[in-house]
């Protein structure tokens, strides 16, 4: 201890500018037995001329930048739900029919979405994303390869998807889609001929069910013309890491996380797909609750 004061004591008499240096001398052997600094360089690598932690941007503004914003955003969040279910009074919440959830006019509208591929189980497809022509429609296309990798473990490949981005509140809270006033999914789409599936993810109750999601297949026709399809939520199946359940389900349309499309017809070539809009319908001509048996597994006698 007194080593400690004789330095600081010595740095405050070359002046300020010395005394981050004896702070890190101090703390040197701290840190080199932390996970914020490690002595390890991989071959080839130059060496690090700054500790990682010095690396990091400790910025007052930004941060206060950073709580103003989310403090608008809960702000705006408390003013939505005073008003009314969605931000807008209960009369237009009853008589709503149709709502727009996702145009692509822009790049902003695309950077609400992900693409993924069998690529990252070391696969060979590949899927991009633009948009369309005059701006009007989201272009997605590709090529699909089914050629499953040589690591001894993968079986089945080919494979890509696109996948909304999941909405988020203010501080990084969850937020959920909620569609219970809607029993149809709503699309105008232009496609090559090929099935795709509509996958809905809602938001798990416990760990183990995270890979749990609701789909149903949207062919489509090919052609110059575009289509506009209706799948009722009440068609939907549940699953879970691929495999259909027996015990089956409604969506739960309260809790909605997100929206995805996937192309897995196990046909090699390429693909495309255009959406213009993504909504929802209350068909009030639908009066299909749920498409398939629900019972029991253990039936009591």
């Amino acid at each position: 201890m007194a080593l400690a004061v004789m330095l600081l004591n010595g740095a405050s008499f070359h002046g300020g500018c010395c005394r981050h240096k004896v702070f890190l001398s101090l703390l040197g052997p701290l840190l080199s037995n932390s996970k914020l600094y490690s002595s390890y360089r991989r071959p080839g690598a130059e060496p690090q001329k700054k500790l990682s932690w010095q690396n990091a941007d400790f910025s007052f503004k930004k941060g206060i930048d950073h709580l103003k914003t989310q403090l608008s955003l809960l702000r705006k969040e408390t003013q939505d739900y005073l008003q009314g279910p969605g931000g807008h009074p209960l009369s237009h919440h009853l008589l709503e029919q149709t709502r727009v959830l996702w145009q692509f006019r822009s790049q902003e509208d695309l950077n609400k979405w992900v693409i993924s591929s069998d690529v990252e189980i070391g696969g060979k497809s590949k899927v991009y994303i633009k948009l369309g022509r005059n701006n009007q429609a989201a272009f997605l296309y590709g090529t699909l390869n089914t050629e499953v990798p040589r690591d001894g473990e993968t079986k089945y490949s080919g494979y890509c998807s696109m996948r909304s981005r999941p909405a988020v509140g203010s501080f990084n809270r969850k937020k959920y889609y909620d569609w219970s006033n809607f029993n149809t999914l709503y699309l105008r789409i232009r496609g090559d001929g090929r099935p795709w599936m509509v996958n809905i993810y809602t938001d798990p109750y416990f760990s183990h069910q995270k890979d749990d999601l609701y789909s149903y297949f949207m062919f489509t026709r090919g052609g110059p013309y575009w289509e506009e399809i209706k799948i009722p939520f009440s068609k939907f199946f549940f699953s879970s890491r691929g495999r259909v359940q027996d015990n089956q389900h409604p969506v739960w349309l309260d809790k909605v996380r997100t929206l995805g499309f996937t192309i897995g017809d196990k046909v090699n070539g390429p693909f495309q797909l255009e959406i213009d809009f993504i909504g929802l319908l209350n068909d009030r001509a639908h009066r299909e609750e749920f498409a398939y048996e629900t019972y029991d597994k253990n039936t009591p006698v």
